[in-house]
């Protein structure tokens, strides 16, 4: 099992430390880990995703939403942080996504474009910033250049920078694809090696293995797939994602098996707010449940 790391070893500046300390010890559980409410998937999938439950649909009902359930934050694009956040500004921290993409037209070379900035950011009052980066993507050469400015800024303005590494691209497809073990294993490393503080994964699926690497085409476990994850990323957080909306008793499994292989929480969006309020709330619940059997060491 992995160690979580401890804040102090991070070596991050005062201002980084000071923010995500803000957050993870006044805020959600309050014992050092997290569990961070994402609300960029009007961009990224269009209004679809709101179909299900279309209260979803008002970005002051998910801010509301992220109070009430006691998260440690709340991802929005730069618009709806603009729009919607001030109501709320202070009392959930804010994390500021910098790039995003629509799924019109399907990419072959998936980049997703800045559209704000750590400026941008700082003006907001957010606590973090985000940042999504296509690993394995025929245009990461692009991506790895863009991110630079980012973690730059970042650094400067002394912002905790969040990478949702997500695997993408016909050579990913052709190794067992976006969620496999091996793309996601990957993913997390490749964050860590260029610079995240934190790093959001899908949760890897150890039998999509077609194709992928021989270390990796082995008979893996859930629990050793995320464990090994979380070791790839070194000192580097790691946030787990709960993926498309599924049932809770999946749901709360994933939640156990990344604490216990040492992550630091948790990032559920449409398994969230996809569902009535009652039922979001009371999967949060059981969430924190969770989330408070693992203090910060």
């Amino acid at each position: 099992m992995a160690s979580r790391p401890q804040l102090r070893q991070l070596g991050l500046s005062t201002g980084k430390k000071a923010r995500l300390h803000r957050i993870l010890f006044q805020h959600g559980v309050g014992n050092g880990t997290a569990m961070f409410l994402p609300y960029d998937q009007g961009l990224e999938h269009g209004p679809r995703d709101f179909f299900a439950n279309p209260a979803a649909g008002d970005p002051a009902y998910i801010v509301k939403l992220a109070l009430r359930g006691g998260f440690n934050g709340i991802a929005v694009q730069v618009g709806l942080a603009e729009k919607f956040y001030w109501d709320y500004a202070g009392e959930v921290p804010l994390v500021l996504k910098l790039n995003g993409r629509t799924e019109i037209p399907a990419a072959d070379n998936p980049l997703s474009p800045l559209n704000a900035d750590v400026a941008d950011a700082v003006r907001l009052g957010a606590d973090a910033v985000g940042y999504t980066m296509y690993v394995g993507s025929p245009a990461q050469e692009a991506d790895f250049a863009q991110f630079r400015q980012v973690r730059e800024d970042a650094h400067r303005y002394g912002l905790p920078l969040i990478v949702w590494a997500y695997p993408r691209g016909s050579a990913v497809d052709a190794k067992g694809g976006k969620d496999s073990f091996y793309a996601v294993d990957y993913a997390a490393r490749t964050a860590t090696e260029l610079g995240a503080d934190i790093v959001k994964v899908n949760f890897p699926h150890p039998e999509l293995r077609k194709g992928a690497r021989a270390e990796y085409d082995a008979d893996i476990s859930p629990a050793q797939a995320i464990d090994a994850v979380v070791r790839s990323a070194a000192r580097t957080y790691v946030l787990v994602s709960g993926g498309e909306k599924a049932g809770d008793a999946a749901m709360l499994d994933k939640a156990r098996m990344a604490m216990d292989a040492g992550a630091l929480g948790l990032i559920f969006g449409r398994n969230v707010w996809q569902r009535p309020w009652d039922e979001a709330l009371a999967l949060v619940d059981q969430l924190k449940v969770i989330l408070a059997k693992y203090p910060a060491p």
